[in-house]
């Protein structure tokens, strides 16, 4: 099987997955490919993991996506560089403290909004700004399968599928 034969099976499956269609060894299979398309690109960006990780939680997909950040006397409009299921990165002025408190309202290209925790955990200086690395909270359950089905849909919109 060549690979668009594979990304177009995946996305068969990615599809029939957003929808509660696949049985359950189609859901295994689904699974397998998500971890195995999330290996391969890891690879191309030159990534590694993080102990523990898997490839498809440390998959980051460039997007602009706009975000809401709410701390204590805090509320900015963000727009993300990248995004993956640990969490985003976007252009600040100013970085918010490491210790400080915060929600991220993230607008996912479904319609409904992500909103979840975030804490800091990066800056890096660039030219006029600062690329701010942010955290998710621990993401359970539906919010973490509408951002996983959100981030392959954008990874397979990429790959012009």
């Amino acid at each position: 099987m060549d690979l668009t034969e594979w990304l177009t099976a995946f996305k068969l499956l990615h599809e029939k997955a957003k929808h509660g269609t696949l049985d359950g060894p189609g859901e295994q299979d689904y699974r397998t490919r998500r971890e195995e398309l999330a290996r391969a690109l890891l690879r191309a960006q030159g990534l590694s993991r993080q102990p523990g990780q898997s490839p498809r939680q440390t998959l980051r997909v460039a997007r602009a996506l706009q975000v809401e950040l709410e701390g204590r006397g805090r509320k900015d409009r963000l727009t993300t560089y990248d995004i993956s299921m640990g969490g985003f990165a976007a252009p600040m002025s100013d970085a918010p403290g490491p210790e400080e408190a915060l929600t991220a309202t993230v607008r996912l290209p479904d319609g409904e909004p992500l909103v979840t925790p975030v804490t800091v955990v990066g800056t890096k200086p660039q030219a006029g700004n600062l690329r701010v690395s942010f955290s998710f909270g621990k993401l359970r359950g539906a919010p973490a399968e509408r951002l996983e089905s959100a981030i392959f849909d954008m990874v397979l919109s990429q790959l012009g599928q």
